[in-house]
């Protein structure tokens, strides 16, 4: 049996959109290769577990920069397990920048280099220029390249001039996690109480920069009594969105939401608003969860990004220009003026997220890479 070697900024228990991915992928492949994971442990001590039934090995690291973590060890440890182990193939989830250096000086010749572009770095614009040497050495060994979307492999500088290595294999969500539980239900049923006849208008996600939630604060000051607009989640730009928001009673904060939680206020919501506003925002598995929920999207135009293509405009839901605080809040009123325009967006958003982004086609298109590397 052949060997893959996958290496993930951080993996699951660790809940984010890289880390979900590179779990599929390994769960994907099970029972076709012998896998190990090696990632990064949020504690300065290393550590090993198994994750559905495969070997994690986490290094602990002892600071991060601009998001990336640092380990005065890494190097050895990866070094040890590309010796012991011997991976026949290396999946590597990029933007992981200093975990790059290390594997291109350590991978062996003979072994092949899968490589998830996630995204380019382009909001940390010292670290994107200080690694574009580096890029272009990965993009030369990599035997193939995976891009979420269509829109990215032609928007990414990298994947772009290597259009031979690149296949498209769109993230996925995982439909089990979002069937609805009795609990989920009970509290759909509180949240509905609780808004009434108004709009009740989501946003998911980590509060940072490229994420667009000043974005939203800004629309929701246009907005009338008629909607409620609550953010999900906590991150480095809580305290400010929160004094951003102050005078605009329509907005609410939800901090951390419970799984059962969100899935009901997924199937509460009206809208859902989704304003990233950078390539940081690759894909958006979010959005596709939502769009599974049957509810129409709002979507910032992010050129050379995944959002646009996940979520259609006209078709899905809306899409207006970058950064347009004013048209995005006249979105969120068309939408709330017309059900039967929200309804049709909705169930096409479903139809879409069932047909290209479920974990079994998400499967099925790793298990055909992984084919196409052999021969």
């Amino acid at each position: 049996m052949k060997k893959i070697l996958h290496i993930s900024k951080y993996y699951e228990p660790f809940k984010g959109g890289t880390e979900q991915v590179a779990r599929n992928c390994v769960r994907a492949l099970d029972g076709y290769y012998e896998q190990k994971v090696i990632c990064f442990n949020h504690e300065p001590g290393d550590a090993m577990d198994m994750v559905d039934g495969v070997e994690v090995v986490r290094v602990g690291c002892f600071a991060k920069i601009a998001s990336q973590p640092l380990s005065l060890h890494y190097r050895r440890r990866l070094k040890q397990m590309l010796e012991m182990f011997r991976p026949d193939v290396v999946v590597f989830h990029y933007p992981n920048p200093f975990v790059a250096a290390f594997l291109l000086h350590c991978l062996p010749a003979g072994t092949k280099l899968v490589i998830f572009w996630h995204l380019d770095i382009v909001r940390q614009k010292l670290l994107g220029r200080l690694f574009r040497g580096q890029n272009r050495r990965l993009v030369e060994r990599a035997d193939k390249l995976i891009a979420t979307s269509p829109r990215y492999a032609e928007g990414s500088e990298w994947l772009s001039s290597a259009r031979e290595k690149v296949r498209v294999i769109p993230n996925c969500i995982d439909e089990s996690r979002l069937e609805m539980t009795p609990e989920a239900r009970d509290f759909a049923a509180k949240v509905r109480a609780e808004v009434g006849d108004r709009m009740l208008c989501l946003a998911v996600g980590r509060h940072t920069r490229y994420k667009g939630f000043d974005m939203l604060i800004e629309a929701s000051r246009e907005l009338d009594g008629r909607f409620i607009v609550c953010i999900a989640g906590t991150g480095e730009e809580t305290e400010a969105l929160k004094k951003q928001a102050e005078g605009v009673p329509r907005v609410r904060f939800l901090g951390r939401v419970g799984d059962d939680e969100l899935l009901g206020w997924m199937s509460a919501m009206d809208i859902f608003c989704f304003p990233s506003i950078t390539k940081n925002e690759a894909f958006g598995i979010a959005l596709a969860e939502a769009m599974y929920f049957a509810k129409p999207a709002v979507t910032f135009t992010i050129p050379g990004s995944g959002v646009n293509y996940v979520c259609r405009n006209g078709v899905d839901g809306l899409e207006v220009p970058n950064g347009d605080a004013h048209a995005y809040a006249e979105a969120i009123r068309r939408l709330a003026d017309d059900p039967k325009q929200r309804a049709r967006l909705g169930e096409n958003g479903r139809q879409r997220v069932v047909e290209h982004f479920l974990y079994e086609k998400f499967a099925s298109r790793v298990e055909a890479l992984m084919e196409e590397l052999e021969n």
